[in-house]
């Protein structure tokens, strides 16, 4: 069942606290300005905000890719909370609705946006990707229409953590999982536990998880998966799988993903690891497979609200523990260890 909603102020504060990512493994928590919605807009007092990897190598790196941290920057993306404003152009009745908040900010002009594909979009803004700031903070702007409601079902814990499980969820669909599927996904982490669960819940009989960590495959077992493997000791599958995800971007996990597919097999790319790989590709020619890449996701927030809600998927065991703002450099330094799935920031 939900949280105990937050007290909704009849004024708002003009200032909240955030945590601040000011350098390379720096976290410093101080008071900044509430932000303002526009228009069509809401502003969202946070109640639960997951870390996530990505979160993890902004701070002890300053970067993802090209995406560079260049000033004070808010971490988080993995959000939910409770409508505190409107914007103009937003019905006042939303304030005090529970929400699960999709992170992206597409510019609904170009032509990915205008076709579907607003994860493309090549003027997104993307909370907590440089330079724009997340969520580890008291409140968050978002576009109304990007603020889902959040059934009583669904605890704070779980609305938070729709965001990845939209990425898993988009990550089965592309793989062209179907009732019968067999699945193969490398990398017990949080995305390939959830591209597990999501696999299950649409409908595939065969999930099978590959890590090398045995306290990750427990975790695969209890959730979603229906046999896992050891890619250091087990046999390595040969073409008996119809769908790979790779969530764990190592470069023998994908070539051994490959090669278990059958002919004419899917493989979706997640893991985010080595830039280049090599591929052999009279395989690819040989079994006419398919590979592709994944960029977030898009409406996956309505589908996977649903199933958390129905209680097909429980996202609310794979919390592995909340801290607070303060506590937010304590839940990095953590968040690598073999038991950790998902810890939470309670920034209220």
């Amino acid at each position: 069942m939900a949280d105990a909603l937050p007290a909704v102020p009849n004024e708002l504060p003009t200032t909240m606290r955030a945590a601040f990512l000011d350098g390379p493994r720096t976290i410093v928590v101080r008071e900044t300005p509430v932000p303002t919605p526009g228009d069509f807009d809401v502003l969202v007092a946070l109640t639960a905000v997951g870390l996530c990897g990505s979160d993890v190598h902004f701070h002890d790196h300053g970067r993802v890719g090209d995406l560079v941290v260049t000033k004070p920057l808010i971490l988080g993306h993995e959000a939910t909370g409770v409508i505190a404003a409107v914007g103009a152009a937003v019905s006042p009745a939303r304030i005090g609705e529970r929400v699960a908040v999709e992170p992206q900010r597409p510019c609904r002009r170009c032509h990915y946006c205008r076709t579907g594909r607003y994860n493309l979009c090549p003027d997104m803004e993307f909370g907590s990707a440089p330079p724009v700031d997340g969520a580890f903070a008291q409140y968050l702007v978002a576009p109304a229409d990007f603020a889902h409601p959040v059934p009583d079902e669904v605890s704070d814990a779980a609305a938070a953590l729709v965001e990845p499980l939209s990425v898993g969820i988009a990550a089965v669909r592309k793989a062209g999982v179907v009732p019968g599927s067999s699945v193969l996904i490398a990398g017990a982490g949080p995305i390939g536990i959830l591209a597990a669960v999501a696999a299950r819940a649409f409908g595939a009989t065969e999930v099978i998880v590959s890590d090398p960590l045995p306290t990750r495959r427990d975790i695969a077992l209890a959730h979603g998966a229906t046999a896992v493997l050891d890619p250091v000791s087990d046999a390595p599958l040969d073409g008996v799988v119809t769908s790979f995800v790779d969530a764990s971007g190592n470069a023998r996990a994908i070539d051994a993903g490959l090669r278990a597919l059958a002919p004419d097999g899917r493989a979706v790319l997640v893991g985010m690891g080595v830039e280049r790989i090599d591929v052999d590709l009279f395989l690819l020619q040989s079994r006419e497979l398919k590979i592709e890449g994944l960029f977030r996701y898009v409406d996956t927030w309505p589908t996977a609200i649903k199933l958390a809600a129905s209680g097909a998927i429980d996202l609310d065991a794979l919390v592995s523990g909340t801290f607070g703002l303060d506590d937010l450099a304590q839940a990095i330094a953590r968040n690598g260890d073999a038991d950790v799935m998902k810890f939470l920031i309670d920034p209220r």
